[in-house]
């Protein structure tokens, strides 16, 4: 059999094993240490963002962010419906009510939907959860600019856009505060991790405290709330260092990938890439694409007899069963997406051998 060719597998840059015996050499494995603070630096100095936390996960960031800001059981948060699942479970920890938007052309939050919702509801939306769908930027812009008039919070799912920038400005930046995942299949990983950025420095130290388990500063275990063990620890953190100083050629890389396979495939007119918003600069975490008429089950059957993973695009929030009873605002385009899109293999160590082996699967279907 062929060799495997996965969807998006880690890629170490050299560096990780060398800081991970300097941590043991430390005895600070624990999460405290100073590749805590080195991971935390290298995010706001790449991002120029003020203040950033190292966490277990993209997920406890989110969860963090709704937190310190006070959603509540019964508030309304507004939320992408072509997305992961983490990013909508965080409502559900906190007891509020998620308000699923739909896409638009860009396959991010739709800006004229998220208008209606707001005008639409029983009662004013605390906050917005927006997805940057496989390190493509929302109409970041105009999605502030709507949240801004209305005085919603606005959060910034970045799990899978770090390095990607509209205007020359970070994604995860615009809002009142941002997410990044460190999960094993994201442009860089530290295994499991994430990041949670605001240049709001109350609100990080707040997220601080809770994600300590909410220990009052005694020499005893005081407790006058409840927190989280979502601390990053020092060995996790030190990946996370090495990883970061290849952010940018990974970037270049991904991006390269894209570019491969939109020339190799643009002969094939059914096909159609994922968009990049005018202003913007995506990552490209995973190349993405819609079929017009092949169905994208029987591309992704065919690459895998070849050994070749691939994955459907999300299917939308609004049609998971959890979420039967939602209230959406939807025009029916995530779940075209949905049905006809397919991701790509995007390994930053793949070759031109295996990306055409990938792209001659597909050119025998279509």
């Amino acid at each position: 059999m062929k060799d495997r060719i996965f969807l998006s597998p880690p890629n170490m840059s050299g560096n990780e094993q060398k800081y991970i015996d300097e941590v043991f050499k430390s005895n600070y494995i624990a999460p405290t240490g100073e590749f805590v603070t080195k991971f935390e630096n290298s995010i706001k100095y790449y991002t120029k963002t003020k203040n950033a936390l190292a966490l277990s996960s993209a997920t406890a960031g989110l969860h963090l962010a709704l937190r310190v800001l006070d959603i509540k059981c019964g508030d309304f948060v507004l939320t992408s419906s072509f997305t992961f699942i983490g990013s909508v479970n965080c409502i559900l920890y906190q007891g509020a009510t998620p308000i699923f938007i739909d896409s638009d052309k860009s396959w991010n939050l739709s800006p004229k939907l998220l208008k209606k919702a707001i005008k639409k509801l029983p009662k004013k939306p605390k906050a917005l959860i927006v997805t940057h769908l496989y390190g493509q930027l929302a109409e970041i812009d105009k999605i502030l600019e709507i949240c801004r008039d209305n005085n919603i919070y606005l959060i910034e799912d970045s799990a899978e856009s770090l390095g990607a920038s509209f205007k020359d400005k970070q994604s995860g930046t615009f809002g009142d505060l941002g997410v990044y995942s460190f999960n094993g299949n994201k442009i860089l990983t530290t295994s499991g991790g994430g990041i949670l950025v605001s240049d709001n420095r109350e609100w990080i130290d707040r997220a601080k405290f809770l994600s300590t388990q909410a220990k009052e500063p005694h020499l005893h275990y005081e407790h006058k709330e409840y927190g989280y063990n979502y601390r990053l620890s020092n060995v996790l953190s030190a990946i996370g260092v090495a990883q970061m100083e290849v952010l940018t050629k990974r970037v270049e890389q991904k991006r390269a990938i894209f570019d491969f396979y939109k020339k190799e495939l643009s002969g094939i007119k059914e096909i159609l890439f994922m968009p990049e918003i005018k202003g913007s600069r995506g990552n490209r975490w995973l190349t993405t694409l819609i079929f017009k008429k092949t169905d994208p089950i029987k591309v992704i059957k065919a690459l895998e007899k070849e050994n070749i993973e691939s994955r459907p695009l999300w299917k939308p929030m609004h049609l998971q069963p959890l979420f039967k009873n939602s209230i959406s605002f939807i025009d029916g385009t995530s779940e075209n997406l949905y049905k006809r899109g397919i991701c790509l293999p995007s390994p930053t160590r793949i070759d031109l051998k295996e990306l055409y082996r990938v792209v001659e699967v597909i050119k025998d279907l279509c």
